[in-house]
C-alpha cells in the first residue's frame, strides 16, 4: 500500500474539520487530466457517453442509473440498443487489483473485469488495461479506431492538456482531413502514415495510464468511509454495526474472500468464485435460453488454456472489493449487486449468502424480490464450480444479517466524523 494512502486519512479528518471538499486541487496534472478524460462524453462514437456513463461516482464508481440497476442493471452503450452483459463493476480501488497470475496453490489473482480478461501484462497495470477496452467495444463507447480516442483527446480543451502531461510531440500527429466523420462512422479506419500510427498508438496506451493515474488517485481511492475511521480511532461503530463486524469476520465467513486486516484492507482478495448467483431475468442478454456467463473460464478458454484448466474456472467471477458497495446518492435509488445485477438490495444478497443451499429451488426464472416471497432461490447462472465451502447454509439469524448489512453500510467513502 502506497505511503499516499496511508497518510491520507489524518488529511481527510482536517477537510472534514474545515467543511472542506476533495477538489481538483488535491489531483496531480496526470490525475487531472485523466480525470477529464473520464468523464468526456465526447469520447464515444454518438457523443453520448464517457466513462462514468457506467462508473458513477455518486453511486460508488457503479452503475449510476436506479432504473436500469433496478432491471437488467447492464448499461445501454453509445449506440442505441447495444448493450453488456454484466453490471458494471466499481472503478474505485481496481488500481490495487494485481497483475492477473496463478499464486502457489493454482488459484488465479487479479486482473480487472469480471473475467479478469485486463491482466495488465500489456501496460504493467491492469487498470490501465481496462481502461482502454470500452472505448473500443461495440457494445460501450463503440469508437471504431484507437486513433479516434487519441484525436478526441489530443484536440479536447481539458483544463490540462494530454501535451502538458506526456510532451509536445504527444499529439504530434497529422490528421486526416475526414477523421471525424471516419470516427462517427462503425468499422471506420483511420488512415495514418506509419509514423504517425506509431506515435497514435503510444499516446493510446497513455491514455490507458492516465485514466488508470486518476482511478488511482484520493478522490477515487479514498479510503474515507466510517469504517476507516473506526480503524484508526476516530469514530466508533455503533453496537449493530460492530456486532456484524464480528460476524462478518467469524460466523458469515465474509472475511475468506473480502478479507479487513492490514491498515487499509481492499475488502477484496482478487480471486475469483461462482457464488451460485442465479440469472438476472431483466439482463438483455439472458433472453436467449442458453446464455450463461462463463466468467473466468471463458477468459481462459479464449487465452488458449487448457481445457482441464478453464473448465475448472467456469463461471468463477472476480470477487470485487465491498467498499462503497451501498454507496449511492438517495436512500430511494436502487444499487444492483453481483457480476449480473441479480440482487437489489444489500439484505436480499447477505440472505442468498445465509440460505442458498436450503431452500428450494425455484420454478421459474424469479427476480429477487419473486424469490423472496417464494421462499426459494432460482438455480444457479453456472452449475459448475459453485463455492458450497464458504457460503449457502451459514446458519446466520436474520438479525445477524441485519447486522452484517449494518456494517456494510459503514464501507461507503465520504463519512464525516
Amino acid at each position: 500500500m502506497s505511503t499516499r494512502h496511508s497518510s491520507l486519512l489524518c488529511g481527510l479528518a482536517l477537510l472534514a474539520a474545515a467543511g472542506s471538499t476533495m477538489g481538483d486541487s488535491l489531483l496531480t496534472p496526470m490525475e487531472q487530466l485523466g480525470k477529464s478524460i473520464f468523464f468526456d462524453d465526447r469520447l464515444s462514437i454518438n457523443s453520448n457517453q464517457s466513462c462514468s456513463s457506467c462508473h458513477g461516482p455518486e453511486a460508488g464508481w457503479t452503475g449510476p442509473d436506479s432504473n436500469v440497476n433496478a432491471g437488467g442493471a447492464v448499461y445501454e452503450g453509445s449506440i442505441t440498443g447495444r448493450f453488456g452483459d454484466r453490471k458494471p463493476p466499481s472503478a474505485a480501488y481496481a488500481t490495487l487489483s494485481p497483475i492477473f497470475h496463478q499464486d502457489r496453490s493454482g488459484l488465479f489473482v487479479g486482473g480487472n473485469f469480471w473475467d479478469g480478461r485486463a491482466t495488465g501484462e500489456r501496460l504493467g497495470n491492469p487498470a490501465a488495461d481496462q481502461a482502454l477496452g470500452p472505448f473500443l467495444n461495440p457494445v460501450e463507447q463503440a469508437l471504431p479506431d484507437p486513433a479516434c480516442v487519441v484525436f478526441l483527446v489530443c484536440t479536447s480543451s481539458y483544463p490540462v492538456l494530454f501535451e502538458d502531461v506526456w510532451g509536445a510531440a504527444a499529439c504530434g500527429i497529422a490528421w486526416p482531413a475526414d477523421i471525424e466523420t471516419t470516427c462517427a462512422t462503425a468499422g471506420g479506419t483511420v488512415v495514418l502514415s506509419a509514423d504517425d500510427r506509431t506515435t497514435s498508438d503510444l499516446a493510446y496506451d497513455n491514455i490507458g495510464l492516465t485514466l488508470a493515474a486518476y482511478e488511482d488517485s484520493p478522490e477515487v481511492n479514498a479510503f474515507s468511509s466510517k469504517f476507516d475511521y473506526a480503524k484508526n480511532g476516530m469514530t466508533k461503530l455503533s453496537k449493530q454495526e460492530q456486532r456484524g463486524f464480528s460476524l462478518f469476520k467469524g460466523k458469515g465467513k465474509c472475511r475468506l474472500c473480502h478479507p479487513v486486516s492490514g491498515k487499509e484492507p481492499l475488502l477484496t482478495d482478487f480471486t475469483f468464485d461462482n457464488l451460485g448467483i442465479p440469472q438476472n431475468p431483466g439482463n438483455p442478454a439472458g433472453v436467449a435460453p442458453d446464455f450463461v456467463d462463463p466468467g473466468l473460464g471463458g477468459f481462459l478458454k479464449n487465452a488458449g488454456y487448457p481445457q482441464a484448466v478453464y473448465e475448472e474456472e467456469w463461471g468463477k467471477q472476480k470477487v470485487p472489493t465491498l467498499r462503497n458497495v451501498d454507496l449511492r446518492p438517495a436512500p430511494g435509488f436502487v444499487k444492483a449487486f453481483g457480476h449480473n445485477g441479480y440482487f437489489k438490495s444489500l439484505a436480499g444478497i447477505v440472505h442468498f449468502y445465509n440460505t442458498r443451499d436450503l431452500k428450494s429451488v425455484c420454478p421459474g426464472p424469479y427476480t429477487e424480490s419473486q424469490a423472496l416471497a417464494a421462499d426459494c432461490w432460482p438455480p444457479p447462472e453456472v452449475k459448475e464450480n459453485v463455492n458450497r465451502e464458504e457460503l449457502g447454509d451459514l446458519g446466520l439469524t436474520s438479525e445477524d444479517e441485519a447486522a452484517i448489512v449494518a456494517f456494510l453500510k459503514t464501507l461507503s467513502d465520504g463519512f464525516t466524523p
